[in-house]
């Protein structure tokens, strides 16, 4: 497809890495770029500092809409990830830098009556049931338009950038509810994600920071929260410390500094400092639940709710 600033597009890849910008993009970040990006491969390919780069911004699913506002010469575009908010840094969502050969043209289909989303961690859309992998890697909360029935246990599906529909087991896909989570189901999609490995910027089962883990629980029933820590914090409700409930959020900051941390809460709190969070752990490198040591309860500022 031919991209213009000012347009619309989608994403055509089943996880797409937002950039800080081209020019930031390391040698170890091959398997991330290019028309058939490898996300597993990626990650596994870094050490654990380039894990946590400031060159990566966040990532996008398959079909995420991006508003693009730039297009270079050398197949890099500059776009707006349009369901990732991001008021600190742009009105109409996150910005940031991707390949343009992960982008596709929007297609014109019928707006669905029971849109799907993906609920395996991981799965793949093949050409026909049990066939040719077409798309492997499409991840946990990737929302997908039907294309039909399913046959013999498989989906027909929409797929960007594929003309006739791909297929994917309908084991691997639920009804995108129409009603918001129960704070349980949202803490049960991210400790499916347990141990996954902490990558700055990842929101994927391969890859996931503190926000992105969040994001991406409650992105799995349709509730798009903010992308960053902080925005998250202003896109929910305040809670009394001492009264949150599991599922609630806990945010971090250092005095006198925004917040740059989020963890989901999975206990009522104990006497005293005794609280307990799922979260994507920066220092372990890992998606892990525990007690807030002691550093952490230090710079806890608040508690909030979606």
């Amino acid at each position: 497809m031919e991209l213009r600033a000012d347009h619309r597009a989608v994403v055509r890849v089943p996880v797409a890495t937002l950039w800080s910008r081209p020019e930031a993009v390391r040698p170890v970040d091959a398997p991330a770029l290019g028309p058939k990006p490898d996300t597993v491969a990626w990650i596994a390919g870094m050490d654990t500092d380039q894990q946590v780069g400031d060159c990566v911004l966040s990532q996008l699913l398959l079909g995420e809409e991006v508003l693009v506002t730039e297009v270079r010469p050398d197949g890099w575009a500059r776009v707006v990830a349009v369901d990732q908010a991001a008021a600190r840094l742009d009105p109409h969502g996150y910005p940031g830098w991707l390949p343009t050969d992960q982008l596709a043209a929007p297609a014109a289909l019928p707006s669905p009556t029971d849109p799907l989303v993906v609920d395996a961690t991981v799965t793949a859309l093949h050409a026909t049931p049990h066939g040719d992998v077409r798309l492997p890697g499409v991840v946990l909360g990737t929302r997908l338009t039907p294309a039909g029935p399913a046959v013999d246990g498989w989906r027909p599906v929409y797929a960007p950038g594929h003309p006739e529909p791909l297929w994917l087991p309908d084991r691997d896909t639920v009804p995108l509810p129409g009603d918001p989570p129960t704070p349980d189901a949202a803490l049960g999609v991210a400790d499916r994600l347990r141990d996954v490995v902490y990558v700055w910027g990842g929101m994927s089962p391969a890859g996931i920071d503190c926000s992105g883990l969040v994001h991406l629980a409650w992105r799995r029933f349709g509730v798009r929260l903010p992308r960053d820590a902080g925005d998250q914090a202003a896109a929910t409700t305040p809670v009394e410390l001492g009264a949150e409930r599991v599922g609630d959020l806990y945010f971090f900051a250092r005095p006198n500094r925004p917040i740059h941390h989020v963890g989901i809460v999975t206990a009522p709190p104990g006497p005293g400092d005794d609280r307990r969070m799922l979260h994507a752990c920066y220092q372990r490198r890992r998606v892990l639940e525990e007690r807030l040591p002691d550093d952490r309860t230090a710079t806890l500022v608040g508690v909030r709710r979606v």
